[in-house]
């Protein structure tokens, strides 16, 4: 990366920028004359966005799983940009898997991608955004994140991490103007259900729960309604309305999935409730 001559405008951070959400935001914030440095495992998938803006779009070198490097990153943007305005915690795959038949190690490795790697990118430019009192951080999640289903549990279980801590983050860094974003999309058109799908080895006994979430990911590819680009404009409106939401439901799907299951927890709580609150010292 080189910044000489580079023009003032937004710093953005992005993992996973080369495909899917990642190129679709950086493209987004770059059209806003912003800079955007993609991170990505093969920078050089990066190669056409810097050829076509030289002077505000860069590649960068990273694995999330590698968490040591984080702060290097993160630190190399800061020396050479000045600032990071927008971290974009987007590298990701998906999984589908019943519990018993995804193991232990597949697990593990879904949530060094999904929750571990983040979490070091989050600890590295703390300390720059707190230094210049401002910056958002975006994670990007799904309607996963608030919600599961048969074959989903790992998946889900990474975002719900993410999420949780998402949530006790924001509160602790609005003092020093650093905001959180939670952007949770449905299906949309990028390689969740094509490249970057993961299936645990299945076993039969699960055949007519997670078998059906198997079949439907199977055909899904390419016809998932999402438009990637939408997503991003929606992403970077929300960036700038004041006050900014805590979550970002994306997709017809994602807010009437959401939508249902905070209605079903409201339900259950309201049938439970003279049951637990019947639990205190009398």
């Amino acid at each position: 990366m080189t910044t000489e001559g580079t023009p003032a405008g937004r710093v953005w951070l992005i993992t996973g920028a080369t495909s899917g959400f990642g190129r679709a935001i950086a493209e987004a914030a770059l059209a806003a004359g912003d800079i955007v440095v993609a991170a990505a495992r093969r920078p050089e998938a990066a190669g056409d966005l810097v050829a076509a803006h030289p002077d505000r779009a860069f590649a960068v070198r990273l694995d999330v799983t590698d968490t040591a490097r984080a702060a290097a990153v993160a630190g190399e943007v800061v020396r050479r940009h000045g600032r990071i305005d927008v971290l974009v915690n987007n590298a990701g795959r998906s999984q589908i898997g019943a519990v018993e038949e995804t193991t232990e190690e597949e697990l593990r490795e879904l949530m060094e991608l999904h929750f571990f790697g983040p979490v070091a990118l989050v600890r590295a430019v703390l300390p720059h955004m707190r230094r210049q009192g401002s910056g958002v951080i975006v994670q990007m999640s799904s309607m996963g994140g608030q919600m599961s289903f048969a074959g989903f549990g790992a998946y889900s279980a990474t975002k719900f991490a993410l999420e949780g801590l998402s949530e006790a983050l924001a509160d602790e860094v609005a003092p020093f103007g650093v905001r959180v974003l939670i952007v949770e999309p449905g299906a949309f058109r990028t390689a969740l259900f094509g490249d970057a799908l993961y299936r645990s080895a299945a076993m039969e006994a699960y055949e007519e729960t997670v078998g059906a979430t198997r079949t439907m990911a199977s055909g899904a590819d390419g016809k998932q309604p999402g438009d990637p680009a939408l997503a991003a404009a929606a992403i970077l409106t929300a960036l700038e309305a004041d006050p900014m939401p805590l979550r970002l439901p994306l997709g017809d799907d994602a807010v009437d999935a959401l939508t249902a299951h905070a209605e079903r927890v409201r339900g259950e709580l309201r049938t439970w409730e003279a049951v637990a609150r019947d639990t205190r010292f009398g």
